[in-house]
């Protein structure tokens, strides 16, 4: 649908009627009348004549044309397309990663390959990153001590960025579990409460903080914020040495009644990753359990049409000044040969 932005501008494209009314109407007795202080500008238009001679049809015609082109133009013509819903989340999520050195152990498998826990974490939530459009996301990276890799933000690429960046043992050798979440709940509490959520992912058991993970879950859990938990590691792996190879637990710290607990008392859900596949399972679940479509506003995107009429105007007032300047310089001619003549 074409529309106009300012419509009441279109009476401009009547003061040529009241130009010619002026003229027709000095045709008689004179009388006084205002003057407008443009004549001198009007003067060196093209198609405007000030020399006695009668402007040609075609050129006033072209000059008027120019004139509704240019105040369409001020009016400002738009398309206005079909109505859009617009995608609102309402999710403000962040994420908290666990970077100890425990996170280096090597019972993922992609491909037939091995990697770490901390890659094939890495690999997943790029993923995860790359669906929560339109979501604020936040990274926390924990080791001995938390901090905020990233604060709650819509670059989603940036989060990214700096996820990928992350490297074993940077926030030290310890696990602090309760300072990790309680530093995500500061974060969040200034958000709207039904959009506060944290997606904590480790490997083991708190070992270090000042915060125990239980106090951190009651404050989680008063501040209205979801906590939803992962537990990351293989049950069982061989681990071949010196004396032959024997089945070992890699993930025999990893603290799974805490885990439970913490998520049980926020509202959220616990899960276990066991394996590469069970972790991007995981993710997908915590998708529809925290969806990133809500019903939002509508609008209608609107496109602007002004710079074809304008440029319509700008094309004829340069032809016609062309054709201004052809027609002087041919008069010249002739007034060069009458002379010499």
């Amino acid at each position: 649908m074409i529309s106009l932005a300012y419509p009441w501008l279109l009476l401009l494209a009547l003061l040529p009627l009241f130009f010619l009314a002026g003229k027709r109407s000095g045709r008689g007795e004179p009388v006084d009348a205002p003057v407008i202080p443009v004549g001198h500008w009007l003067s060196g238009m093209p198609g405007v004549s000030t020399q006695g001679r009668r402007t040609p049809r075609w050129r006033q015609l072209l000059l008027l044309l120019a004139w509704l082109c240019l105040v369409l133009a001020i009016a400002r013509p738009q398309h206005v397309g079909e109505q859009v819903q617009m995608p609102v989340s309402g999710r403000d999520l962040m994420l908290l990663v666990d970077i100890s050195p425990s996170m280096d152990e090597r019972d993922m498998v992609v491909q037939g390959r091995s990697i770490n826990r901390l890659q094939a974490v890495k690999r997943v939530l790029d993923q995860f990153i790359d669906r929560r459009e339109g979501d604020r996301l936040g990274l926390v990276l924990f080791g001995t001590q938390p901090y905020v890799q990233a604060p709650l933000t819509f670059d989603r690429e940036t989060v990214r960025t700096l996820l990928l960046e992350a490297g074993l043992g940077m926030a030290g050798r310890a696990t602090a579990i309760g300072d990790a979440v309680g530093l995500a709940v500061k974060r969040l509490r200034d958000r709207p409460q039904e959009q506060r959520v944290a997606i904590l992912l480790t490997d083991g058991a708190n070992t270090a903080g000042e915060v125990s993970p239980d106090k951190a879950t009651e404050i989680a859990a008063a501040a209205g914020v979801r906590l939803y938990t992962i537990g990351i590691g293989a049950d069982s792996m061989i681990q071949r040495g010196l004396l032959g190879s024997r089945r070992v637990n890699p993930s025999r710290d990893l603290d799974e009644a805490l885990l439970t607990r913490m998520a049980e008392q926020t509202g959220g859900r616990y899960f276990r990753a066991r394996s590469l596949p069970e972790l991007e399972m995981i993710y997908d679940s915590i998708d529809q359990l925290e969806p990133i479509e809500q019903e939002g506003q509508f609008y209608r995107p609107v496109t602007e049409l002004y710079v074809w009429p304008a440029g319509t105007a700008v094309a004829l007032w340069l032809l016609l000044s062309a054709l201004r300047l052809l027609a002087s310089r041919a008069r010249r001619n002739e007034s060069g040969e009458v002379y010499h003549g």
